[in-house]
């Protein structure tokens, strides 16, 4: 099993590009999203202060208003992509 670092690190980029992306063509229909962003915004905020401990309730909330990250039927590859990282994010920091 990876670590959380290694899957961020697989991930990290991908994200920065697809979540903006996402809650731009979907957070209208999809108003979710612009929570899942928030959230992943406070995520990047917390890695970068080198506060992985902290992401616990992030991770919590996430599965929450995800319904455990089930992604839409109406929705792209892109928006299932973020939902799929952000999930094996959450499993990888959950070990």
């Amino acid at each position: 099993m990876k670590t959380f670092d290694q899957v961020l690190a697989v991930h990290e980029k991908n994200l920065a590009t697809y979540v903006p992306v996402v809650a731009r063509v979907h957070g209208e229909s999809h108003p979710v999203f612009y929570e899942v962003q928030k959230d992943y915004d406070e995520m990047v905020g917390l890695i970068n202060n080198k506060e992985v401990s902290e992401l616990k309730p992030v991770f919590e909330n996430l599965r929450q208003i995800t319904d455990n990250y089930r992604i839409p039927s109406d929705t792209c590859e892109t928006y299932e992509a973020v939902y799929k990282m952000l999930s094996e994010l959450d499993e990888a920091y959950s070990q």
